[in-house]
């Protein structure tokens, strides 16, 4: 199975960091002005998910949306989700761990396009 999304070691560590501070996460990457396009790690709550988003699946057992319009333009490529230093201006729950996730991406070859197109499209946000 091609995973949509995958995430570095220095992501996961991050992410286990948070899940012991906070509890369960999830992830979104809208394509919106205000959280820069960037992916964001939120609390269950913070952010309603619905029909408008897909899921991508897990990094670190943390689910992972992405909203339906963004997804058209990222649907050719493998998101591969990263760590930067710094607090990169948006409302992800890592910032005040000076920190920020930084999506990266590769585009998937001919053979993993088409294993894709077997899978079918990603599913609809869990309240659609």
């Amino acid at each position: 199975m091609v995973a949509r999304v995958i995430a570095t070691q220095t992501a996961l560590d991050l992410i286990e960091t948070l899940k012991r501070r906070h509890g369960a996460l999830f992830f979104h990457q809208s394509g919106g002005c205000c959280d820069n396009s960037a992916a964001n790690c939120f609390l269950p709550g913070e952010l309603t998910l619905g029909a408008g988003d897909v899921f991508l699946g897990e990094i670190g057992d943390v689910p992972f949306y992405m909203g339906k319009a963004q997804f058209e333009y990222w649907k050719h490529t493998q998101l591969i989700i990263d760590v930067i230093d710094g607090t990169g201006g948006t409302f992800s729950l890592e910032g005040p761990e000076g920190k920020a996730f930084h999506t990266r991406s590769r585009v998937f070859t001919d053979a993993e396009m088409a294993e894709l197109d077997r899978q079918g499209p990603p599913p609809a946000g869990p309240f659609a």
